[in-house]
């Protein structure tokens, strides 16, 4: 009969399959300890095996300090001695937390899996040491925020991550189990107190209601992690069957066509709105939240510029299209004064704007006649009023002008405004007023902006 040794690094073996470069996060905890530790020895199998059948796998590890607890540092050092012991590649990294937005246990989530990403080289596997119980927790916490299949379906055994794969290889395996095996091979591991806290949802989760579901029926988390598995393959069917109706639906800039999605049911609009949202990597919106930004911004009148904030995000609308736009900085009247002489730093990651020689054509480049000397030149954002621009016999009110000229609304204040004192001059990328338009190839500058981004 097969040890539980021999039956996890099966396992294990099975769910890396020909990944040779990994990167395993590793806390130090029992969980992760185990796991390094079955690596470390399936890393020693594959240098046994090593020629022409295997090539031997390339181990790093990962400490994530958190500065969460006062024994943060001595984790760390801990850390560093086991791979040290066990000759594997170890980094440590600190992160600081944004806890304004969803509490300590989201932000230490969300800096953990940035600090990961920023980590995994090319080819490189992320592996992580989520177990059975982890996975009944997070469905319980998925079942209390009210979520869907998507929620519910909790943690996948792999998934696509940054440009490469996470792989949770211990799913199914239980915390007795893993404690039963860092007994059975002598593993020395730190324990968080802070997991003693029960005014945190998972610990309070395992604290006070996993014991009590597992004493009434001993089977519990695989039966939830059957139904999580099952929520994961109707979402994936559902993938699937809408793949298409996406596609469709989705411009070449990644917005969202409006008019087709009032001819679905709400249920179907709903679910094609999530994967859209889901493919522009944000955050799934709640049931309410799906609703408020189609009444409040696909369905709202016509004349309106209506908005709805998502997370760093917001969803506009522009020529019937729902738009996912960052929340840029408010640039509306703000004044910059600019040497010519020199290249000017935009604001808010707008890029730079410089004089380029008058032969050498540049995209972004508008051509517009010199200042006179007793002229300040400024840039500013945001215009109001009527203009006159190059091209054009009569002015139109600004709003009108973008709109003609088709300019987004929150590109509007996001363009760089050429000014000779009060004079507006140009727009940059966009117009040339009357005002700054030039007869006289002698008399004329050529300004390039080049863009960083939008």
């Amino acid at each position: 009969m097969a040890s539980t040794h021999d039956l996890l690094l099966t396992t294990l073996a099975e769910q890396i399959g020909q990944h040779k470069k990994i990167l395993v996060g590793f806390s130090g905890g029992l969980d992760s300890t185990v796991l390094l530790h079955l690596l470390v020895c399936l890393r020693t199998q594959s240098h046994q095996l090593s020629g022409e059948r295997m090539v031997r796998m390339a181990l790093r590890a990962i400490h994530i300090h958190h500065g969460l607890n006062s024994k943060a540092d001595l984790w760390g050092e801990h850390c560093c001695q086991i791979c040290a012991d066990w000759q594997v590649d170890f980094r440590i990294e600190k992160v600081r937390l944004n806890t304004r937005q969803n509490g300590i246990e989201a932000a230490a989530r969300n800096a953990r899996y940035h600090a990961f990403q920023q980590e995994l080289q090319k080819d490189e596997v992320l592996i992580t040491a989520q177990h059975l119980d982890d996975q009944a927790e997070t469905f319980l916490l998925a079942l209390k925020r009210g979520s869907g299949p998507a929620g519910l379906s909790s943690m996948p055994s792999r998934m696509p991550f940054a440009g490469t794969t996470l792989i949770r290889p211990l799913l199914n395996v239980s915390r007795a189990e893993l404690e039963e095996y860092a007994q059975s091979q002598r593993l020395q591991w730190v324990e968080d107190d802070s997991n003693q806290d029960d005014r945190y949802d998972r610990n309070f989760l395992r604290l006070n209601i996993m014991p009590l579901l597992n004493q009434r029926w001993p089977h519990f988390p695989q039966a939830v992690s059957r139904s999580a598995s099952l929520c994961g393959e109707q979402e994936q069917l559902l993938d699937e069957l809408l793949k298409e109706s996406l596609n469709a639906l989705i411009t070449l800039e990644g917005s969202i066509s409006i008019p087709p999605l009032e001819n679905s049911s709400e249920a179907k609009r709903n679910a094609l709105l999530r994967r859209w949202l889901n493919q522009c990597g944000v955050k799934m919106p709640a049931r309410e939240q799906l609703q408020r930004i189609w009444s409040e911004v696909a369905l709202a009148r016509q004349d309106a510029e209506p908005r709805f904030r998502l997370g760093q995000h917001d969803i506009r609308r522009y020529r019937q299209q729902l738009w996912l736009v960052p929340q840029y900085q408010n640039l509306a009247g703000a004044i910059f004064a600019w040497d010519l002489r020199q290249e000017l730093m935009l604001p808010d990651g707008l890029g730079t704007l410089c004089l380029s020689q008058e032969n050498d054509i540049k995209e972004n480049s508008i051509k517009v006649r010199m200042p006179n000397g007793h002229e300040q030149v400024t840039i500013r954002f945001g215009v109001q009023g009527n203009i006159s621009i190059v091209g054009r016999q009569h002015s139109r009110h600004s709003k009108k002008l973008w709109q003609e000229l088709g300019v987004a609304p929150w590109l509007r204040e996001r363009t760089p405004l050429l000014y000779y004192n009060e004079k507006l001059i140009a727009a940059l990328g966009v117009f040339i007023t009357k005002a700054g338009q030039c007869l006289s190839d002698d008399e004329r500058i050529s300004v390039q902006w080049k863009k960083v981004t939008f």
